[in-house]
């Protein structure tokens, strides 16, 4: 419980910080999410992946996965939303796409430490990429999937991908630099997510707890069977079933907003996920990290 804390506790208290940040201050974090994740959250995956210990073939049993994981969990969200008689649009991507970057990244780093991170950025490159391709599709179907490379992230996560591919050695002090750019990201990320949870509307309560409930039950039971598939080692498993119980992504709220898809319901469904995440991602650490160590 003690090791639990102490990876749980720098994370919240970053989130706590732009929380109590934002309610006094208010402040407009456009530009800083911009930069975050246009330059930050790109040098971080580029410099995981073009490291000399980046091996493709080490991680695709967990890329597997993780695209398991992010589509089962829409199947297993539909008769919900169906039940709950609200549009698939506005409940599934939600329960879909999930935090894999704000919180993903961090607990990766805290939980298992810096040799780890390679392994989180797949799976938010996974995330992240459907995100940006299905999750857009689900909201208007005539996105223009062949711009994805222009994304940011995919373009770093391209180029890094290239350079591991094709052996090509990078000059220490140029990888180190793009490394430096990398880790603003993961407490900008935390901060900002603080500062946007005083920024959404509840509305719906009953279908946010519901969603808030669903979305790391349905992760984690999907997570499960497919680590054992896999094969995958146990620290790979213990990483797949975090990633599964995390909580709905920020990013569903901004695309929501975007394409007119009842943004303040699904802004309801991302802070009640988000704080509903103080119970299971410590509930899910215990357990992955006494099945890990």
């Amino acid at each position: 419980m003690l090791q639990v804390a102490s990876i749980v506790f720098p994370i919240f208290m970053i989130v706590l910080a732009g929380f109590l940040y934002g309610r006094v201050h208010k402040p407009d974090m456009r530009f800083a999410n911009q930069l975050n994740m246009d330059i930050f959250v790109p040098a971080l995956v580029f410099s995981a992946l073009a490291s000399k210990s980046f091996d493709l073939l080490t991680y695709w049993p967990l890329a597997l996965g993780a695209l398991g994981v992010v589509l089962l969990s829409g199947v297993l969200a539909l008769p919900v939303a169906r039940w709950l008689k609200i549009a698939p649009a506005t409940f599934i991507p939600p329960m879909m796409f999930t935090n894999s970057g704000n919180m993903g990244l961090p607990l990766a780093l805290l939980a298992f430490g810096e040799q780890a991170m390679p392994a989180a950025i797949v799976l938010f490159m996974v995330e992240n990429t459907l995100h940006y391709s299905l999750g857009t599709w689900l909201l208007d179907k005539n996105t223009a999937l062949h711009q994805l490379w222009r994304v940011p992230v995919i373009g770093a996560s391209i180029a890094g991908l290239a350079v591991s591919l094709s052996s090509l050695s990078l000059w220490p002090p140029l990888l180190f630099s793009v490394k430096l750019l990398g880790d603003v990201s993961i407490p900008l990320l935390l901060f900002s997510l603080g500062v946007r949870l005083t920024q959404s509307a509840l509305v719906n309560l009953k279908l946010a707890t519901i969603g808030a409930v669903l979305c790391p039950l349905s992760g984690v039971l999907v997570a499960w069977p497919l680590a054992q598939l896999l094969d995958l080692s146990a620290q790979h498993a213990a990483m797949l079933l975090i990633f599964g119980a995390l909580p709905p992504a920020v990013l569903n709220f901004v695309f929501a907003e975007k394409y007119a898809q009842e943004p303040v319901t699904v802004a309801s469904i991302v802070m009640v996920g988000n704080l509903g995440s103080l119970l299971f991602i410590p509930a899910v650490l215990y357990f992955t990290l006494n099945r890990a160590g």
